[in-house]
């Protein structure tokens, strides 16, 4: 099976996208580097600002004809066709392919809203193109909406983002609650919360540290800890310039520490395919 990781918290501006569109080129470079059979990586992006897509592609221009869009709104048996045909190369490398958003993914949860089958929009089509790809990244919205569903029904691990700011144990147990409430209610049982991504974390300022401390202390939240990103100004200027920070500043702390993150997953995708 392959593995799709979906990035995911109700709460906007905590490195969901950036976190996306870095994991998912950085599984590309270690798969790449350790020539793995198959080093193609595709990015969803289900967030109708776009983002992901922006950043990735160059384009913010993705409509009702080659967009995420067109496949919710495609005829189901049409779907997995429809959503081939409109995945696009990025820019960031030969292996990493797009399904962009649209503006008009606010329309179509809308629309869908209440008709049978809809969580599984993305999921059912996806899952027959899903063996051409080595891994899966999906970016979310910052809410758990119809969209978010749809991404987390067709992942099979949940990476939660969150700032230090926001690292309140009520608040972290309440989104892994309602992923595992998706997990049980739809009947999904190889979703899994496989990790907490704690981004901009500023080492200097005593509070990041006594709340990532917190964490680590944390029975069950502590084990979930998967990765820590550090606040540099690297991040920013990459975004800003559509680069990875990887291509942006490879020795900047922020791509180290995106890179010991996909290391790690990536091990943790052998582990399983020996499993």
């Amino acid at each position: 099976m392959t593995r799709s990781i979906v990035l995911t918290n109700h709460k906007g501006g905590v490195g969901k996208s950036t976190s996306a569109t870095n994991i998912a080129l950085g599984l590309v470079h270690v798969l790449r580097h350790i020539k793995a059979n198959n080093s193609r990586v595709l990015l969803i992006d289900t967030d109708s600002q776009g983002h992901a897509s922006l950043v990735t592609t160059g384009r913010n221009d993705f409509g009702t004809d080659n967009s995420l869009y067109t496949v919710l709104m495609a005829d189901r048996k049409e779907a997995s066709r429809v959503l081939a045909e409109c995945i696009v190369p990025s820019e960031w490398d030969a292996d990493l392919h797009v399904l962009p958003a649209s503006p008009m993914l606010e329309g179509a949860e809308r629309e869908l809203t209440g008709t049978a089958g809809a969580p599984y929009r993305i999921a059912d089509p996806l899952s027959k193109i899903a063996p051409h790809y080595a891994a899966i990244v999906i970016d979310t919205r910052p809410s758990f909406s119809l969209m978010t569903e749809m991404g987390l029904l067709a992942a099979t691990d949940a990476i939660v983002p969150v700032e230090p700011r926001y690292l309140e144990t009520v608040g972290l147990l309440s989104v892994i609650n309602k992923i595992n409430d998706i997990r049980e209610g739809w009947r999904h049982p190889n979703l899994r919360v496989s990790g907490i991504l704690v981004t901009k974390m500023d080492s200097r300022i005593k509070g990041h540290n006594q709340l990532l401390n917190e964490l680590k202390s944390h029975s069950v939240l502590g084990q979930l800890l998967c990765g820590v990103i550090p606040q540099n100004e690297a991040v920013s200027y990459s975004h800003h310039n559509h680069l990875s920070v990887f291509n942006y500043d490879p020795k900047a702390p922020a791509s180290n520490a995106y890179a010991e993150l996909v290391s790690n997953l990536v091990r943790q995708m052998a582990r399983r395919k020996a499993v």
